[in-house]
């Protein structure tokens, strides 16, 4: 058991999030974590039932904690979201945001940091035909990759219009590229905006270089497109060239994120850690984790200052919520659980169950449907799957 007790908001979410917060809070106690879970009330039916998927009193309880194991969000476009609205609420200005976009904007939890690292044994794993003269027809390059994702502005920072007003329509006129929509009636134009600031780049370039030059990767790359969106690509690409000169040892490349998603499926081997804007990042990181097992085995952290929320990429699967018993994939949650310890100080604990889920995986005994290339349902039991429960009972028993 840990000596220090830490205090964790646990956000389950929707969907699966549930499934997988509870077999991870277990992987994490049966580990020796020491901890008082605080249950936050987020997602959907609070949307619903409120009006609000982040309620001020699961806010509160970030305030005063600091640090959350988050599980899965569903998110619908906004017409959906005004339908499943209580009636009583209907009419009365309410507007769903993404809780989760939320949370990075409100907190600045502005680095986001997503490893996508094969683990050895799973079939999952990126396979490439060798070259000439090898030995076996096939290859699986070790992948071990880190997003770092500038995690609250870009084109998510929600500053976005259909039927621009005024004040808005009349300053895009003053840009002379704007010409070429003069024609278009205002009701029919939809404006999102991709804003980029100086310190926020430097912050993300500065973290990246700062974990390469800890973890002794090889290089950093920043992924953007500054040849056709020159002022916010060039901005994080100056930043980059300024962050690197502190790390001389290090080679800085520059990648355009459509040629990115090219080089990851010819030599993912040849990356480390690498630097995107906030949908780029959500791009590559989407791309590098289907090189090493999908979904089921990406996780992320969320860091602000003072302030951390960790979560898997994955989304919140209702039409596999309401299987019993559970089918998904813990793993990308358990990972998630790893960086929080990590980020608490108890490496050691997480070193432990990294182990554990990598021996699990080679081992190749208990597999999740996603593992088994199956199509998520009842039936996967059928067919050799464990459920949710039984992954996890598998990683405890490998501590």
């Amino acid at each position: 058991m840990t000596t220090k007790v830490h205090d964790i908001v646990l956000l389950p979410g929707d969907g699966i999030g549930v499934q997988v917060c509870e077999a991870t809070v277990r992987v994490l106690e049966k580990a020796g974590l020491n901890a008082i879970w605080h249950h936050g009330d987020i997602g959907w039916e609070f949307w619903k039932k409120e009006g609000n998927a982040l309620p001020q009193r699961t806010m509160d309880l970030l305030d005063k904690y600091k640090v959350a194991l988050f599980g899965a969000i569903t998110s619908k476009p906004k017409a959906a979201a005004d339908a499943e609205l209580s009636p009583e609420l209907k009419g009365k200005g309410f507007v769903y945001y993404s809780p989760i976009v939320t949370l990075r904007q409100h907190y600045n939890l502005d680095i986001c940091i997503r490893p996508c690292c094969s683990f050895e044994g799973n079939p999952l794993n990126f396979v490439r035909r060798a070259g000439p003269g090898a030995a076996q027809p096939f290859e699986e390059p070790k992948v071990d990759v880190v997003i770092f994702r500038q995690n609250t502005e870009c084109l998510y920072c929600g500053l976005e219009w259909t039927n621009p007003p005024d004040k808005v329509y009349e300053a895009l006129q003053t840009h002379p590229k704007f010409k070429n929509f003069a024609n278009v009636p205002r009701n029919e134009l939809a404006v999102s905006c991709r804003i980029a600031t100086r310190k926020a780049c430097r912050r993300i370039c500065e973290a990246a270089f700062a974990y390469a030059d800890k973890y002794k990767y090889k290089s950093v790359t920043v992924c953007e497109k500054p040849n056709v969106i020159r002022e916010t690509s060039g901005m994080m690409e100056e930043e980059a060239k300024l962050a690197q000169k502190k790390y001389p040892h290090i080679p800085l490349w520059s990648t355009n994120i459509d040629a990115q998603m090219m080089w990851m499926t010819k030599n993912p081997e040849e990356y480390g850690v690498i630097i995107s804007s906030n949908m780029f990042g959500d791009i590559a990181s989407d791309g590098f984790a289907g090189l090493v097992g999908g979904l089921g085995f990406g996780c992320s952290a969320n860091l602000g200052e003072g302030m951390a929320v960790f979560e898997p990429t994955h989304g919140s699967a209702p039409k596999y919520a309401a299987l019993k018993p559970s089918i998904v994939n813990p793993c990308a949650t358990v990972l998630c659980a790893c960086m929080m310890l990590d980020y608490l100080g108890e490496n050691a604990l997480a070193e432990k169950i990294r182990n554990a889920v990598s021996k699990v995986v080679k081992d190749g005994k208990i597999r999740t449907y996603d593992m088994l290339k199956l199509k998520g349902s009842a039936e996967v039991f059928q067919h050799g799957a464990c459920s949710t429960e039984q992954m996890a009972d598998a990683i405890i028993a490998a501590l």
